[in-house]
């Protein structure tokens, strides 16, 4: 997931079962056909991909707090992510807080993962996503390269795939977009992108790196089927019409469309001042309509809004994966395809619902900016 800045009752333990046992029957072999160009560039990535915003995060996941435990659910999660063919993973240099105790960069993490991955397979793939945090106090193109220098440094990597602006700046957008067009000239990294960008920033961004003959591959937003917001803004239509890809972070709404999280037990911590017992209570006629879909296909919700999103095209959900079982069953997504029909009736349904706003948002932007910046 990326940075914000626009803007029933519980399960029985057999139900449980059954969903664990659905989620890793559904898996296959990710095959070309599962991958997609981002944008015009020529970096082709899995149709969906793995966040790591979680990963040695303890300002908004884990509890507020990291340990060995954690990190090696992480580690199993990136390398069930291997095995099934999901290979496009997303991180950033602020995922990870130098200032919260137990706290470990998330880049560090994910270079130490393909480091003991590639020793053991060298011929693995995996694409690296990752991104530039554009900070006040970070001005002109050098600082770009500069970060970028930083955060291949930690994932001891020589470049990488995709590179990112995390946000739009206070000022020195322009700055960032010729650091953007440097980076890909000098081979550290293959493709470039933004994230969070408005459809005038994009086409602005999209403008100027075609001057030097560099497609802007992606934008990074906030996707799912109870935010639509780029459906709305014009972002999702200039994405198509430009030929920039969207990866859609947050696209199983942090957990809210999974059917874990019910009015009697909503989410800890920050997540609680979005998805509250009220809103769950609302959301429950189109989570059960998800789930009845989903056992047609003998497929989880999960795999459902998942796929809803890649059947919208041009679109790669980035869902955060904690441990192995969540990959495997993101893995699930893949390899089918929901009818026009089901999509339409659950766009509707989700449109009976009042939207997530971006106050809300913006209060979890507060607490992680206090927290990692």
């Amino acid at each position: 997931m990326a940075l914000h800045f626009s803007s029933a009752c519980l399960c029985s333990l057999s139900q449980r079962r059954v969903q664990k046992i659905r989620a890793v029957a559904s898996v296959s072999s990710v095959t070309e056909e599962d991958k997609v160009k981002l944008g015009g560039s020529d970096l082709k990535v899995t149709k969906l991909g793995i966040g790591a915003w979680s990963w040695g995060d303890t300002s908004y996941w884990n509890n507020f707090e990291w340990d060995d435990k954690k990190l090696k659910a992480a580690k199993t999660a990136f390398d069930a992510s291997i095995d099934c063919g999901i290979t496009f993973i997303d991180t950033a240099e602020v995922y990870g807080s130098r200032f919260s105790f137990g706290a470990i960069n998330s880049e560090t993490l994910l270079g130490g993962f393909i480091k003991e991955r590639k020793e053991r397979d060298p011929e693995a793939e995996v694409s690296v996503a990752t991104k530039f945090a554009a900070l006040p106090w970070r001005l002109g193109r050098q600082s770009v390269l500069a970060a970028l220098k930083d955060s291949l440094a930690r994932l001891e990597l020589s470049s990488v795939d995709l590179y990112q602006l995390h946000w739009p700046g206070i000022w020195g957008n322009e700055g960032y977009i010729d650091g953007l067009g440097d980076a890909v000239e000098q081979g550290l990294v293959k493709a470039v992108g933004v994230s969070n960008y408005s459809e005038k920033r994009l086409r602005n961004a999209y403008k100027q790196l075609k001057k030097r003959g560099i497609p802007l591959a992606s934008n990074q937003v906030n996707y799912s089927l109870i935010y639509r917001l780029p459906e709305k803004n014009g972002v999702k239509a200039a994405c198509d019409e430009l030929g920039v890809t969207l990866i859609a972070y947050s696209p199983i709404a942090q957990g809210a469309l999974t059917g874990k999280y019910t009015p009697e037990n909503p989410p800890t911590g920050p997540r609680g001042q979005i998805y509250t017992p009220e809103y769950l209570t609302k959301l429950q006629p189109l989570i059960n309509r998800i789930k009845e879909i989903g056992e047609s296909y003998s497929k989880t919700s999960t795999q459902v809004v998942l796929n809803w999103l890649i059947a919208q095209e041009n679109v790669v959900p980035i869902p955060g994966a904690k441990n192995a079982e969540q990959a495997k069953e993101f893995a699930g997504a893949l390899g089918w395809r929901l009818t026009q029909q089901e999509v339409d009736e659950l766009r509707s349904l989700a449109s009976d619902l009042k939207p997530i706003t971006d106050e809300l948002f913006c209060f979890l932007l507060s607490v992680m900016y206090k927290v990692n910046f």
